[in-house]
């Protein structure tokens, strides 16, 4: 299409690209609460402790959502064979999901409806489920991206998934969730030491410097397992860029260490585990001496890292194919066409800005600190 100012490959490469920040932005932002919420049983030992913790995350919970629904949304329009593959063979992991992440409103809003211990208790335990169980189970996805998914296409490009729920928690895969959950705690910690007082704080450091700790040691345990104990995706045929999605229209082969292979062709994905690495590190070494917005950033850093080392290692796949590896979707034969691309493009160059502006503003009139005291004075505290 001539009239198109952007090359089909260069927009697909962009999209690529928009859907890992989407999914970074999900898991900075939006970390910070699943963090808080597996963090809630363990950090807060009073009733007014939980208080504290529900109501910093209630002004800017929901906000931090947008970015997996913004997730979902591009992989509905930019990848719909990625779509298509996902949504229908993870269904019960994603129910799973959204089973938990449904008790974060409920439980914010009826938590304090009455005062019975047991209630608010019930309540809680809520709450640490709607944090710990994405948390876990996202980790879990991207380490199946990772080994394959067990699904084929006929020669008219329809998906048919040949698993099922428990076949996806293998020890890898399970150590990935271990991974994404330690990350994700370090990000709610780093939070809860910047923005509040007292014991609460101090507790909140101490199992941030924990987390931190443990989510170097297994993302290297995982890097290694990767290098030399899993069979990555690599196209053993010309590589087309620029025509028509068609997945079936190219050879794959599997090999030990396939995923490393980028790292040589380009050594600047280095940056991306370092980055893993050096974000926790100074996480773990400021969030009980220096807690505040450097070791937030610094935290949300390493999350960066981490997620971006999964996505470039696996570039350019999207989803390998486990049972038929010519079948695996890539950033070059999974994507709408080019004219839905640059159209979206558009859509998201005026709108991303405005998310982003607005997502800021909300951020600074609900800085600084909340305290016991800061919740008697607010009339719709939780």
């Amino acid at each position: 299409m001539d009239f198109i100012p952007i090359d089909y490959e260069t927009l697909r490469l962009i999209w690529w690209a928009l859907l890992g920040v989407l999914l970074i932005g999900f898991a900075i932002m939006g970390g910070m609460d699943l963090g808080m919420g597996a963090l809630l049983p363990f950090v807060a030992r009073t009733d007014d402790e939980r208080r504290v913790m529900l109501n910093l995350q209630g002004p800017t919970w929901e906000g931090n959502q947008v970015w997996l629904v913004l997730g979902g949304g591009a992989i509905f329009a930019a990848f719909p064979p990625l779509y298509a593959v996902s949504f229908s063979g993870f269904y019960l992991a994603m129910i799973v999901i959204l089973f938990a992440l449904i008790l974060r409103p409920v439980g914010f809003k009826y938590r304090g409806k009455v005062t019975d211990p047991r209630w608010r208790s019930a309540w809680d335990c809520a709450l640490f489920i709607g944090g710990f169980v994405p948390a876990l189970i996202l980790g879990v996805a991207v380490g199946n991206a990772l080994l394959g998914a067990p699904f084929d296409l006929d020669n008219t490009l329809r998906p048919s998934y040949l698993g099922n729920f428990f076949g996806l928690l293998t020890p890898f895969a399970l150590l990935c969730g271990l991974v994404s959950l330690s990350m994700l705690v370090v990000m709610g910690a780093s939070v809860l030491a910047a923005r509040t007082e007292g014991a609460l704080a101090e507790r909140a450091a101490q199992y941030g410097q924990w987390a931190a700790l443990a989510a170097m040691g297994l993302f290297a345990l995982a890097g290694l397992w990767i290098a030399f104990g899993i069979e990555g995706y690599v196209i053993t045929s010309a590589v087309v860029t620029d025509q028509a999605s068609n997945p079936l229209a190219k050879t794959v082969a599997r090999e030990v260490g396939g995923w490393m292979a980028n790292y040589g062709h380009y050594p600047w994905m280095m940056v991306a585990p370092a980055l893993g690495f050096l974000g926790m590190a100074g996480a773990a070494a400021g969030i009980k001496t220096y807690p505040g917005a450097m070791t937030i950033i610094s935290a949300g850093l390493g999350v960066f890292g981490i997620v971006a080392t999964a996505g470039l290692s696996m570039f350019p796949f999207l989803l390998p194919s486990s049972h038929n590896p010519v079948a695996s979707l890539t950033v070059w034969d999974a994507t709408s066409s080019h004219l839905t691309l640059f159209i979206m493009l558009i859509a998201t160059l005026i709108f991303m800005p405005i998310i982003l502006a607005y997502t800021s503003w909300v951020y600074k009139v609900m800085s600084g600190p909340v305290t016991n005291t800061s919740l008697g004075k607010n009339p719709n505290a939780y």
